[in-house]
């Protein structure tokens, strides 16, 4: 593999000075060899001139969080990170790459969680390039790459985990977001190793049931949901019921038999689990009547 290698070239500005210092001096030695009939002085006045013209070819450009890949007729030579005008052979081919922090969202993909439902789900990864030799010469397109290899790794991760948590899974898409993202991210990291492509966050950024199975994966969380306010409902009446009752016994109040605490029990449960307001009937008679 190709890895980067720090090339300190010179900085332009003294350059700037130079060359055209060098050219003007060139164009003057040139006028005055031809007015003076000097035959070698004006082949040797174009010939500099020309070699001046060709010298200007290697100033360049680095901007900040940007890096020049430099190549000499194929082979790579090094990569220029200092920003400002810079001056290098000007026989180098310099290839600008960023070294700013990118981000980018997938499209929302339609994929099987692992217990076969689909869903779907996009992620937001956000990367760098830390390792231009790698970027530009070990991949094709390094910038398709990461978001091909994001969309695969986002595809691999959702068939590992569930949707939702179930009784025997620890781990879920919709319940841990931030174990998922770390192994999404860490995933990612795995496949963009060799473009010299650093993963800094991913993170899922929309998560749902597919459309043909959403109404029927609402009813079946409605009715989980229902049955868990019933389970709590129960057990706050059942308390509430075996407090009344040892409060009653406790105070004197009353000492009922089993036939009439079952009654109680009833009619007390009947009222707290009952979704309507009771409605309450005096009875003037016996209670056996």
């Amino acid at each position: 593999m190709i890895r980067e290698i720090p090339r300190k070239v010179l900085s332009g500005y003294p350059m700037l000075l130079v060359i055209p210092g060098v050219i003007a001096l060139l164009i003057f030695t040139l006028v005055r060899s031809g007015q003076g009939g000097q035959i070698a002085g004006v082949i040797g006045s174009v010939i500099g001139l020309v070699a001046a013209l060709i010298l200007l070819a290697g100033f360049f450009m680095v901007h900040p969080n940007e890096a020049k890949v430099l190549q000499l007729f194929g082979k790579y030579v090094g990569t220029a990170r200092e920003p400002g005008l810079r001056w290098a052979n000007p026989f180098y081919a310099k290839k600008g790459v960023s070294t700013r922090i990118r981000n980018f969202e997938s499209g929302k993909l339609k994929v099987n969680d692992s217990y076969g439902s689909p869903i779907e789900i996009a992620a937001v990864v956000v990367w760098k390039v830390v390792d231009t030799a790698e970027a530009v010469f070990e991949v094709d397109d390094f910038e398709e790459f990461v978001h091909i290899q994001s969309e695969a790794a986002l595809r691999n991760l959702t068939t590992t985990y569930p949707y939702e948590p179930h009784e025997d899974e620890a781990t879920a898409l919709r319940s841990h977001p931030m174990q998922i993202a770390e192994d999404l991210r860490d995933e990612i990291q795995a496949r963009l190793e060799k473009a010299g492509v650093e993963v800094i966050e991913a993170r899922i950024s929309h998560l749902a049931y597919a459309q043909e199975i959403a109404s029927a994966m609402l009813r079946r969380q409605q009715a989980s949901a229902i049955i868990a306010a019933r389970t709590q409902i129960v057990k706050g009446a059942v308390s509430m019921v075996q407090m009344a009752l040892a409060d009653l016994k406790s105070e004197g109040v009353i000492d009922l038999d089993e036939e009439r605490r079952a009654n109680m029990v009833s009619n007390l449960l009947v009222v707290l689990c009952g979704e309507e307001r009771a409605q309450p009937i005096v009875n003037t008679g016996s209670l056996y009547s």
